[in-house]
């Protein structure tokens, strides 16, 4: 339903973001009979009209909730409209026999997508990876005391009331206290505000030449490797494999299999035992 179901062009946050939200409060809210009846016509005929309506009535809500977002730093045109999508999702899952109003249902819905588009643009580098950093995430800010660097007492009692260790809880704060930078200097900074960017100070490591004289014999070491697990092989064996892996145009088992006199299974069994051996030969 999210990719058949779309908003009136004028419903779009990013035509203009004050005119959205006159007309989104504008819309009329549905009762609850009449929220239920729309629900049940979408799930028992797919009438996509029954579920836009009662998309409609509840961008509101939606515009609301992305209000919440909004110390994030990211447009407010695109939380709300990453809500949108959360509760046209909402609505393809909706039941009505729960007796259940659908704005109840859908919260969790808006917030799971605007939550995954924050985690996925505030920082270039993303800032929060795994589960127990995500939670800290959208708890941090408004857990803390108060503003700077939390004391060991502010740490220990976040990272319990969270269920995190103190080490995450650190980590986090840290992450999040430092901006993304440029990797190119600023050419119109001033002397004031010029800082040193990561370009000035990081090595290009591509040509140096330590690093080109170590892929050289890396390279080198594999190739005698491969030569050396070659020769553990029997001739026709190591014609399939030469064939099969290493040659630029390379036949199909059917092929070899023509040539061979044999099945194309046998080519397949053939291939796989050899590449076994080939296996232990390099890891001896």
């Amino acid at each position: 339903m999210t990719q058949a179901l779309t908003l009136p062009i004028n419903l779009y946050p990013e035509k203009g973001l004050s005119a959205y939200l006159r007309a989104v409060n504008a819309l009329p809210v549905l009762s609850v009979s009449e929220e239920r009846k729309l629900a049940r016509r979408y799930h028992k005929h797919n009438d996509l009209e029954a579920a836009r309506r009662l998309v409609m009535s509840n961008l509101r809500n939606v515009a609301r909730i992305a209000r919440g977002f909004s110390g994030y730093g990211l447009p407010q045109a695109d939380l709300i409209q990453e809500g949108n999508i959360g509760l046209m999702k909402a609505v393809k899952h909706y039941d009505p026999a729960r007796k259940v109003r659908l704005m109840s249902f859908a919260v969790h819905w808006i917030k799971a997508e605007i939550y995954d588009y924050v985690l996925r643009n505030w920082r270039i580098v993303k800032v929060a990876t795994t589960k127990s950093q995500r939670k800290l995430f959208f708890n941090l800010r408004k857990s803390r005391e108060r503003l700077g660097w939390m004391t060991r007492g502010e740490v220990e009692r976040l990272s319990e009331k969270l269920d995190v260790s103190r080490e995450t809880v650190q980590e986090m704060e840290g992450r999040m206290s430092h901006a993304d930078v440029a990797f190119d200097a600023d050419n119109d900074a001033d002397d004031d505000n010029y800082h040193v960017a990561p370009a000035g100070y990081l090595q290009d490591m591509r040509y140096n030449p330590e690093v080109l004289a170590t892929k050289s014999d890396q390279e080198d070491t594999r190739q005698t490797q491969l030569r050396t697990a070659l020769t553990s092989l029997d001739a026709r064996s190591r014609d399939i494999i030469q064939r099969r892996w290493l040659d630029e145009n390379k036949p199909t088992l059917h092929e070899l299999a023509d040539e061979y006199g044999i099945s194309a299974e046998r080519i397949r069994q053939i291939e796989m035992k050899a590449l076994d051996v080939m296996k232990d030969a390099l890891e001896a």
